[in-house]
């Protein structure tokens, strides 16, 4: 039997590092293994992400996190969503909700019926059979009943918060944990001559610290990952053309909405993500139409309230690494690859790649059928994202830039044909394995870019059109009385988890 790790050792901290910290030093707690984590506080991070999707509730769950103490603790507000504005058409606006439309039907999934409804002429919305949808449009929030009394009560939501705040959150539990701390930079990754892995790191004091596992949360220098095990690095930037962002703090405006908002410009998109004490705003957009001063002005042109730090700007290149784990190394974050926050799915991203660790966690003897099956989810995993981001671009109408026209006319990869195709000859949605969007995010899209389908699921026709009209009608009166009911998203804020100070 293969000797046991003993020693795990995590390079960089930022939310990748800590969240990684978090959850080893839980993982092993009780086990005789030593967790170190080597950060250099002086190197900053790009901390920019604040907003989240829902699986970030269920992780912080699961470290055993107290959720109202921690949204004081990182400035947080709720997200139902994301509005996206300008992306079909200038001047139109859609929802993009963490929740079903309706419910199925005899099994049948209910955007069939609501299909089949517009094609008799009902001209039905299905925006208005989805709660959290409803609740987005008047700025209200309320939490899930954890029971609830009906599917169509039965939604998730997220967090945008401070990203730095959630990281030394994290970090007094990690450490709390036993998690070792070193504030250092790194000037030596060391390998072994004969297996190429890595065995230790130099420290810019002349400390060595060694290690059996090494987790490289280096950001997207890829220290580890990169820099020493010459890993690879797969470009998809043929598709997503947008390579450079710029992130701006203004002062909060008015109440925080419940969502994020992601804004169509003429060579990108511009975000919004309301916390309590600030705004967190950004850029991203295409340097081969726009130079960095041109989309600084763009920014800045259309931001309320004062800016209260200087504008930050970075470079990327959409894509992953051809491995995410390689020999004894694991990399996590934006070592692990990078693709733009549209969908807000950076932070998701880490806690997948985190749970794939401990799910396949080594011995020393790192078999590597192991290895494979994580680099294998992994990669499936980012190109069913890769692919939702491409169908946002793809599926746009506008033409009003050399960008747009570009995103319009190009080319996309076969999986994300096969899976518009299927949807235009009769709304069947396909959900691969290890997917992170469900079937309503797709919808959501087809719907919203005016992808309708030329069929409907013939057993819908089951349903007499007359009570199909009665049941839609009473089910989208049901969302709205009870929407009128909650309170606002700051009435909620208010009354459940106000941060203290700023």
């Amino acid at each position: 039997m293969s000797e046991a790790i003993k020693k795990i050792v995590i390079v960089g901290g930022g939310t990748a590092g800590w969240m990684s910290a978090s959850s080893l030093g839980k993982f092993l707690a009780g086990k005789n293994a030593e967790v170190i984590i080597i950060e250099s506080t002086a190197m900053g991070t790009v901390g920019v992400g604040e907003a989240t999707i829902p699986n970030i509730v269920s992780y912080n769950k699961n470290l055993g996190l107290d959720e109202v103490e921690l949204i004081k603790a990182t400035q947080a507000t709720f997200k139902l969503g994301i509005q996206f504005e300008n992306w079909h058409k200038v001047g139109e606006n859609f929802f993009h909700p963490f929740s079903d439309y309706g419910m199925p039907v005899n099994n049948i999934d209910f955007h069939h019926y609501i299909n089949r409804a517009n094609k008799e002429g009902l001209n039905l919305d299905i925006n208005d059979y989805c709660f959290p949808s409803v609740l987005a449009k008047y700025g209200k929030f309320a939490q899930p009943h954890p029971n609830p009394p009906t599917p169509l009560a039965d939604y998730q939501y997220a967090f945008h918060f401070d990203a730095g705040l959630y990281a030394n959150f994290l970090k007094s539990f990690a450490v709390n944990l036993g998690v070792k701390h070193i504030d250092a930079l790194i000037n030596k990754v060391n390998l072994d001559d004969k297996t190429g892995f890595i065995s230790s790191v130099s420290l810019a004091s002349g400390e060595i610290i060694e290690g059996d596992l090494f987790i490289d949360c280096s950001g997207f220098k890829g220290l580890l990952i990169e820099e020493a095990l010459k890993t690879g690095y797969e470009d998809w930037s043929q598709w997503l053309i947008c390579d450079s962002a710029l992130a701006l703090q203004t002062e909060l405006v008015g109440e925080p909405a419940p969502y994020t908002r992601s804004i169509a410009k003429p060579y990108g998109w511009q975000w919004r993500i309301p916390l309590q004490h600030r705004m967190g705003n950004g850029y991203i957009f295409a340097s081969q139409y726009q130079s960095d001063e041109e989309a600084e002005k763009e920014l800045r042109s259309t931001i309320e309230g004062n800016a209260i730090n200087n504008v930050r700007k970075f470079k990327f290149k959409p894509g992953r690494r051809k491995q995410v784990w390689n020999k004894n190394c694991v990399a996590i974050g934006l070592s692990s690859g990078f693709l733009e926050p549209l969908e807000s799915t950076s932070i998701s991203l880490i806690q997948s790649a985190i749970d794939k660790l401990l799910t396949f966690f080594p011995d020393k003897s790192f078999n590597q059928h192991d290895i494979d099956e994580v680099n294998r989810l992994h990669n499936d995993e980012l190109e069913h994202i890769r692919d939702f981001l491409i169908l946002h671009y793809k599926a746009t109408s506008r033409e009003d830039s050399p960008f747009w026209q570009h995103c319009k006319n190009m080319e996309i990869p076969d999986s994300l044909a096969h899976k518009m195709a299927l949807f235009e000859s009769r709304g069947h949605i396909i959900i691969r394995e290890n997917e992170s969007f469900e079937k309503a995010s797709w919808l959501t899209m087809y719907n919203a870019f005016g992808i309708k389908p030329l069929r409907f699921d013939e057993r819908v026709n089951t349903v007499p059109l007359n009570i199909l009209e009665t049941n839609l009608s009473q089910m989208k009166q049901s969302i709205e009385n009870a929407a009128q009911q909650v309170n606002s998203h700051q009435s909620f804020i208010d009354a459940h988890c106000k941060a203290t100070s700023d």
